[in-house]
């Protein structure tokens, strides 16, 4: 059996339990060696084999794999944060299927909330943004031409940033271009829930100064949005005493 686990964004106790427990019965761990805090390595038992898939192409992983079923042994495939956004994991998916090897698939905090909370932001505020726009720039590896940084800017919509730390001026340039304006507030938060963790309040023309007054190059989240300073927002009707929800009658009958 293959367990795919998101490791969490990156402080050690922010796995999941059952991603915990499936680390401490594994028999063989492929890690994103890169990204996943070596931390959380110590869970697995002595004899367990590791495998760090930095280092390896999508081949070599599915060959560990494969090996490791044929002697029936357990393997977690284990990512950063949460596999979904950015792991890769549906190509290798389709080759175990192909196989015939049964998996599954155990969710992980992702570092867009571990930016959050490292900020003790919401992302969704009351009549500020109720939409979260999560993506990337194009670099080495293309996006679709449909969701260019300037098309999704002009959504006006609370944007988190991955994978785009390298192309900061490129960034502030395009979201620009987009219809933000350049006072917009925005945030850099590198290592989320390290311990070794920086985060920095900024604006969208002072995003690349920012990073480089601070020595950051990578592993770190953009936020672009007014909910960064949150200054001004309504507050939710769910807990309004006026607003009559199913579980309780508001003092506005109406």
């Amino acid at each position: 059996m293959i367990h795919f686990v998101g490791a969490g964004s990156g402080a050690p106790d922010l796995i999941t339990l059952r991603g915990a427990e499936y680390l401490r019965k594994a028999d063989v761990v492929i890690y994103a060696g890169s990204l996943v805090n070596p931390e959380l390595l110590r869970m697995t038992k002595e004899s367990c084999t590791i495998h760090d898939s930095a280092k390896m192409t999508l081949v070599e992983v599915i060959r560990v794999m494969r090996e490791a079923e044929k002697q029936g042994l357990t393997t977690v495939r284990l990512h950063t944060g949460d596999p979904c956004f950015y792991g890769a994991i549906r190509e290798q998916m389709d080759l175990l299927d192909e196989s015939a090897i049964p998996y599954d698939y155990t969710p992980g905090v992702s570092s867009l909330c571990g930016a959050a909370s490292a900020l003790n932001l919401e992302y969704t505020l009351p009549d500020v943004s109720q939409t979260v726009i999560i993506t990337r720039m194009a670099g080495r590896t293309p996006v679709p031409e449909k969701e260019s940084i300037e098309a999704l800017a002009t959504h006006g919509a609370t944007m988190v940033l991955f994978l785009s730390t390298g192309m900061l001026p490129e960034l502030s340039r395009r979201l620009i271009s987009g219809g933000c304006a350049p006072d917009t507030p925005a945030a850099i938060v590198y290592k989320a829930t390290w311990p070794d963790e920086e985060k920095y309040i900024c604006t969208v023309s002072d995003l690349a100064q920012t990073a480089e007054q601070h020595h950051i190059t990578k592993t770190a989240l953009i936020i672009v949005g007014d909910i960064v300073t949150h200054s001004h927002y309504d507050r939710s009707k769910l807990y309004d005493p006026g607003f009559t929800t199913e579980f309780r009658m508001g003092t506005d009958k109406k």
